[in-house]
C-alpha cells in the first residue's frame, strides 16, 4: 500500500522560511519522480517543484530561486525548503509520485500517488 504523509506546515509571516517534508512508503522510492504541488482556495491545484531519480529538479516560474526541492532516497524522503514567503503561497501542499520516473511540473496527470497536504499560511 502505497502512502505518501507531509508534514511540516505553519502559519508565519511574509519573508520567513518553512520546510516541508514528505516521507513514502510501498513502492520503489528511488525510481520515483516526485513533486510538491499546492492548491490555493478558488484555485486549481498547481505545481511547484519536481525532483527526478538523478536529482534534477524543475521548478515553476513562480517559486524559482525561493524555493528548493530535495531527496534522501536511504530515508524515502522528499523536503521543499520554501525562502521569502509570500501571502500568494499560501495553500495546502502535496507531494506526489510519479511512478514512471518521469517529470512533469505542470502535468498533475503524470502522478500516480499523491499525499493529504499540509496547509501553509503566509500572512503580510
Amino acid at each position: 500500500q502505497v502512502q505518501l504523509v507531509e508534514s511540516g506546515g505553519d502559519s508565519v509571516q511574509a519573508g520567513e522560511s518553512l520546510r516541508l517534508s514528505c516521507v513514502a512508503s510501498g513502492y520503489t522510492y528511488s525510481r520515483a519522480c516526485m513533486g510538491w504541488f499546492r492548491r490555493a482556495p478558488g484555485k486549481e491545484r498547481e505545481g511547484v517543484a519536481t525532483i527526478d531519480p538523478h536529482g534534477r529538479a524543475e521548478y515553476a516560474g513562480s517559486v524559482k530561486g525561493r524555493f528548493t526541492i530535495s531527496r534522501d532516497n536511504a530515508k524515502n524522503a522528499l523536503y521543499l525548503q520554501m525562502n521569502s514567503l509570500k501571502p500568494e503561497d499560501t495553500a495546502m501542499y502535496s507531494c506526489a509520485a510519479a511512478l514512471s520516473g518521469n517529470c512533469y511540473v505542470s502535468y498533475l496527470g503524470a502522478y500516480d500517488y499523491w499525499g493529504q497536504g499540509t496547509q501553509v499560511t503566509v500572512s503580510s
